[in-house]
């Protein structure tokens, strides 16, 4: 059961506020999600860094296998995998000193969402910056 609520006034200022967001799960692959949902963020004014074992560059923007493997800081990271595996991309963003976690449409982990909260982390699940951000009138 999800029961995690997300706040309006942190997504505004996430999709509005450029920031540099880690985007767990992308790749070249053109036919997933995150493929276009990192163009529209990146459309917003937001750099991308895609993180996913390739490693692959996508939209212009160098690919790191791991997170802990991005170099800089990071403002968001965006977890594109199951909800099984997304605890762990939370607590690598905790330890990374990340400043938010967004975890996708269909990603939900109440758990993770609590630690993240708890480490002093924005926290948006079970949505998506390309549903989010045209509620908003931006882009």
């Amino acid at each position: 059961m999800n029961t995690h609520s997300n706040d309006p006034a942190t997504i505004a200022r996430l999709l509005s506020t450029p920031g540099r967001w880690a985007v767990v799960g992308l790749s070249a692959n053109q036919a997933r999600t995150a493929y276009g949902v990192s163009a529209y963020v990146q459309g917003l004014g937001h750099e991308i860094v895609p993180v996913h074992p390739k490693a692959e560059e996508v939209h212009g923007a160098a690919g790191y296998p791991t997170l802990a493997e991005v170099p800089g800081e990071i403002d968001v990271v965006d977890v594109f995998v199951n909800s099984d595996l997304a605890g762990t991309v939370v607590d690598e963003a905790i330890t990374r000193g990340a400043k938010a976690v967004w975890l996708q449409l269909g990603v939900i982990d109440e758990a993770a969402a609590q630690r993240a909260r708890e480490a002093g982390l924005d926290v948006v699940m079970d949505t998506c910056p390309a549903i989010e951000g045209p509620r908003l009138g931006l882009g």
